[in-house]
């Protein structure tokens, strides 16, 4: 009998990122089906990020469910809560898309990690720019925006996902650029443009995007996007250096 060559999955995708949408997708069943009003009201005190919690001024006779914890752990705990099925589905998507080479790249925990910093940075720039406001932010935009500004640190790369001559698996692996040279790639700088030119336009409210039709923090996008393009290599596992052998040779370097 002939060997046949190994099938290639038709869904590659990272088991933490499917752990984390099904994760998502509980968390939003039993907010619809299983909370009343009051219970749900409860649970948004509970775990979603309220700037007003942080301001001893606002409402300093009420006492916040969670107390001291709570105050740390909303700072992630909002990215795991959705408004609606749009706003799920949609941030789904996304996170299927970015996330997925990013946790390839990481591995599954270093990525839960690098979430929850990504949503910490996401909600210390809503709470700097809507300081006492309590309205509660809820959604995985931020954390997301961290994986997507993360994904452009290394996909661009010869050899890499969406580089010259993409290295499929081994794609993932291959040494990230500098923010330096990453400032130079035009390709960087085009996905940069297009990301902050829709955020200023979501922003002045000039559109919504699908699944962000309630307003939008696009602030705490900023945050997260930081977060990935700025701390990106506190995650990175991938040496800065190929392996010897590992070259790209000198005929086929790219320039800037």
């Amino acid at each position: 009998m002939l060997d046949r060559p190994p099938r290639e999955r038709v869904f590659n995708i990272p088991a933490v990122i499917l752990a984390l949408v099904v994760a998502l997708g509980l968390i939003h069943a039993v907010l619809v089906l299983a909370l009343s009003d009051k219970q749900t009201t409860q649970f948004l005190l509970l775990f979603a990020f309220i700037p007003a919690r942080y301001d001893s001024g606002a409402l300093a006779d009420v006492a916040w469910p969670g107390g001291l914890a709570a105050d740390i752990w909303t700072f992630a705990s909002y990215a795991l809560i959705h408004g609606d099925l749009n706003h799920l589905f949609f941030n789904a998507i996304w996170l299927l898309a970015f996330g997925s080479p990013v946790a390839r790249r990481f591995g599954p925990w270093r990525f839960i990690l690098f979430f929850i910093a990504s949503a910490a940075g996401g909600a210390v720039v809503h709470l700097i720019t809507h300081f006492g406001q309590l309205l509660p932010m809820i959604g995985s935009s931020a954390a997301i925006s961290g994986a997507m500004a993360a994904a452009i640190r290394f996909a661009f790369q010869y050899g890499g996902p969406l580089g010259f001559l993409g290295g499929g698996a081994h794609g993932y692996r291959v040494p990230a650029a500098s923010l330096s040279e990453s400032f130079r790639d035009p390709r960087v700088l085009a996905f940069l443009l297009v990301w902050f030119g829709v955020n200023a336009l979501i922003g002045l409210g000039s559109f919504t995007l699908p699944g962000m039709e309630h307003a939008v923090a696009w602030q705490a996008h900023i945050g997260g996007f930081a977060v990935g393009l700025f701390g990106f290599a506190l995650f990175d596992p991938v040496p800065k250096t190929p392996p010897p052998g590992d070259q790209k040779p000198a005929d086929q370097e790219t320039h800037h």
